[in-house]
């Protein structure tokens, strides 16, 4: 099970589903204010004789298709990963020329995906140990036709490979051209869960933003999950 058209299709519905950010990253006005898309274009036209920078915020719109661009209520964290997609930030499925919205089926897979990746960045960088970053908790649904990895023929797929995105990158890039609306997968970061890469933001609906977040460095990895609400902490103990 190498090539793309021998991967299944599923109807994939998650309620409930997380995503987890940087809390860097705030709201994009456009996407929050404007509820209809169409209105867009003309809009920065004009915010643009006044804002120049504002392209900076709204990121390339012209990444995603006009038909399938989302406005309203909390559809910034829909539409940003789309519109802000750089060769500098490649990830599993994309080689950064293309958005993807990463999406875990519960909470503790979006966690152990972000760590993941913040710890490799906080290796990178020799960050000292402490409290670092502050991240969000997105609540969201799912609802797309996806290509399904789930399946135990999946399970040796090179696309799933944890060292390695090369196999990811080619088939997303096939699967994207032929399109696809997006893939789901067997998280490589959490055992048993469960993650959807998808192609456009209209795959994903009903965004609210749920808790803020803080991962403490201890030098090494990630070894403490604060809540910054309600000030709980939680201790990682299994890392997968």
């Amino acid at each position: 099970m190498t090539l793309a058209e021998h991967i299944p299709v599923s109807r994939v519905e998650w309620k409930g589903a997380v995503r987890i950010i940087r809390s860097a990253f705030p709201p994009i006005d456009l996407f929050e204010d404007i509820a209809d898309p169409a209105d867009w274009p003309l809009l920065i036209s004009a915010e643009q004789k006044t804002n120049p920078r504002i392209m900076a915020t709204i990121g390339n719109l012209d990444l995603v298709p006009v038909g399938r661009r989302v406005g309203g209520d909390g559809t910034s964290y829909l539409m940003a990963p789309f519109t802000h997609a750089s060769t500098d930030r490649p990830s599993r499925f994309t080689d950064g020329t293309y958005g993807v919205l990463y999406v875990g089926n519960v909470f503790e897979t979006a966690l152990f995906e972000t760590i993941h990746h913040h710890a490799r960045f906080m290796t990178r960088t020799t960050e000292a140990p402490g409290w670092s970053s502050q991240f969000r908790e997105i609540v969201l649904s799912v609802g797309a036709q996806l290509h399904d990895l789930r399946g135990a023929e999946a399970a040796n797929h090179p696309a799933l490979d944890p060292g390695s995105y090369e196999a990811s990158q080619g088939l997303a890039l096939t699967l994207k051209a032929g399109g696809a609306d997006g893939i789901v997968y067997p998280s490589v970061r959490h055992q048993s869960g469960e993650c959807a890469a998808l192609f456009y933001p209209d795959c994903a609906s009903d965004p609210v933003q749920g808790r803020h977040l803080d991962y403490h460095w201890d030098g090494k990895r990630v070894d403490l999950v604060r809540d910054a609400g309600s000030g709980e902490v939680f201790r990682l103990v299994d890392l997968p």
